[in-house]
């Protein structure tokens, strides 16, 4: 046989019916096939996150600088209400934060590094106005220094004139203080926590007092901490609303927040959304600046290394005895007196009724609790807060999860975008979504109550999410890539599921902060969508103060509990 007849044997015979039942291609894609679908899938989920993002915050933001500078009304605010208002917001916020930032620090001193008796249990009473909404502390407040408050009625009959009446600048200040110096503290007793006692024993050993190794020593380094806490303080109670409202206008005494709710509702100025969203720029442009000092303090802190030994607690020695006595009574007075003052005032048919046993009474307990408004009130605001809870968790897991899980230039602008709304004054979010309301069709609906809760508290599932994932290392991720997993489905199947309860902590959280808002629901009220919030300051306003006080007290004490139920799943 030639050897052009020999067939080539080249592996086994396939024939032609065979051969065509045979795929052109492996059925399995390639290692780069399938980088492109998990880089694509990713990219893809990054940027509906910025769509998201860009429609929630900073369209708001960007409505606002628009119409703002449509029309020069610069010059109103110059001139009038406006300057007054703004004069008294800015003589109020920064008044109010320094007390704050003073009592802080002046708590973390005691409560960290002193031997002060009761310590841990004084400084659980001493963050409890964190958790109580501020309009209720106010409402709180009149029932202990208000015209007919026992305090004051003791004293007239004693001196013949009232101590100290609430009502007015001094009062919004006060008030103002006493829900912010928690924060303060806060922050300082975590700065405080990173300086080494060995330098307060070094100066001891040197020959100067306690006292003295705290100013020359301890105080010097927490300066950049309590600058930080000022600045947060100050641009928060800047456009607060419900103190203000509540305190200061029975005595006139008008802030921007209040000055701009007057507007909405009566319209007493020529193009009233121009003029707003004007000052809502002016607010906007002073939370940036107090970001921008923020962010230059927190560069210039003083780095040091941790101690080896353990803390030594200052001793106060023969002062600790009037010390501890002293800062429990005022601890105290602050956080226990304002929930007996709701609930006597609960209790009582009108203010200025004795309180004795025959006048107590369950009926303002029953009518705010079974009226038609409060019913309608509690329905929204629970269902507006639970809606909001589970779209900023879903949205901040997925936010927390590729900024903190995967690689690209534009994370750290969308975390910054996210957070961003966290150093905005609730007001300018209300005026921003004000100010779109009639373009996107949400203009008088509850729905867009809804949008500015999710704009407002987005990032406090966003920071409750990136903290975990920041400080979890990647060996899981890596481990589910080499058993085949994509990078996608590795995010999703381990970083994702990971940060699940975190998300689930955060979105409770706004959840309980949002079913007791008040600034933004006040502003955006439209007909049928009254909050809880809402429905205490009206009856406030209407001059309802026992009515106010009982549901006060009832959402006071829902709130504590479900923090406390929160906190303690958390743990």
């Amino acid at each position: 046989m030639s050897s052009s007849s020999k067939a080539p044997v080249a592996g086994p015979v396939v024939s032609d019916r065979a051969r065509s039942r045979l795929p052109l291609t492996s059925s399995r894609p390639s290692p780069r096939t399938d980088a492109r679908r998990t880089v694509a899938g990713i990219d893809l989920l990054r940027l509906a996150l910025w769509l998201v993002c860009a429609a929630v915050v900073l369209v708001p933001l960007g409505a606002i600088v628009v119409l703002a500078f449509s029309a020069n009304h610069l010059p109103l605010l110059l001139s009038g209400d406006i300057l007054q208002a703004g004069t008294n917001s800015l003589v109020s916020a920064v008044a109010s934060a320094a007390i704050a930032v003073a009592a802080g620090t002046a708590l973390a001193l005691l409560l960290d590094r002193t031997d002060l008796r009761g310590r841990r249990v004084l400084r659980l009473f001493a963050l409890t106005p964190l958790l109580v909404p501020p309009f209720v502390g106010a409402i709180a407040w009149i029932g202990i220094a208000g015209p007919t408050g026992p305090i004051n009625k003791a004293w007239t009959d004693w001196f013949g004139g009232p101590l100290w009446i609430i009502y007015g600048g001094d009062g919004v200040i006060a008030l103002l203080a006493i829900h912010s110096y928690p924060i303060a503290y806060m922050i300082v007793s975590a700065a405080l926590r990173r300086i080494p006692t060995d330098l307060e024993q070094a100066a001891r050993i040197s020959g100067a007092s306690a006292v003295r190794a705290v100013r020359t020593i301890t105080l010097p380094l927490l300066k950049p901490a309590m600058l930080s806490a000022f600045i947060l303080i100050a641009v928060g109670n800047l456009a607060d609303f419900g103190i203000p409202s509540i305190i200061g206008l029975p005595e006139r005494y008008v802030t921007l927040s209040t000055l701009i709710y007057r507007y909405i509702q009566s319209g007493t100025v020529e193009s009233p959304l121009e003029v707003i969203a004007t000052i809502g720029v002016v607010l906007l442009v002073v939370a940036a600046l107090a970001m921008v000092v923020d962010l230059l303090v927190s560069r210039s802190r003083w780095e040091l290394d941790d101690s080896a030994s353990a803390v030594q607690l200052l001793p106060l020695g023969v002062a600790r005895l009037p010390l501890t006595v002293g800062t429990w009574l005022v601890v105290l007075a602050i956080t226990l007196l304002p929930l007996l003052a709701l609930l006597s005032q609960a209790l009582l048919p009108a203010p200025g009724v004795p309180l004795t046993w025959a006048n107590l009474t369950l009926d303002n307990i029953v009518r705010a609790t079974s009226a038609p408004s409060t019913l309608v009130g509690a329905t929204n605001s629970v269902l507006l807060s639970v809606l909001a809870g589970v779209i900023c968790g879903v949205l901040g897991l997925a936010i927390g999860t590729v900024v903190t899980r995967t690689r690209a230039r534009s994370n750290t602008a969308l975390k910054t975008v996210a957070m961003l709304p966290q150093a905005i004054p609730g007001l300018v979010i209300a005026v921003g979504w004000l100010v779109i309301a009639p373009r996107i069709g949400l203009f008088n609906t509850p729905w867009l109550i809804l949008c500015a809760y999710v704009m407002a508290f987005i990032a406090i599932v966003v920071q409750s999410v990136s903290a975990p994932l920041s400080a979890t290392p990647m060996t899981a991720e890596e481990a589910a890539r080499i058993s085949g997993a994509s990078r996608l489905r590795a995010l999703f199947d381990i970083s994702w599921r990971m940060a699940v309860p975190a998300a689930i902590a955060g979105s409770v959280l706004v959840v309980l902060t949002a079913v007791r808002e008040l600034t933004i629901s006040v502003l955006l009220l439209a007909p049928g969508a009254q909050t809880l919030g809402v429905n205490i300051f009206s009856l406030q306003q209407a001059g309802a103060y026992n009515a106010a006080s009982a549901l006060s007290l009832i959402i006071t004490l829902v709130g504590l509990a479900g923090l406390g139920l929160a906190a303690r799943r958390d743990r």
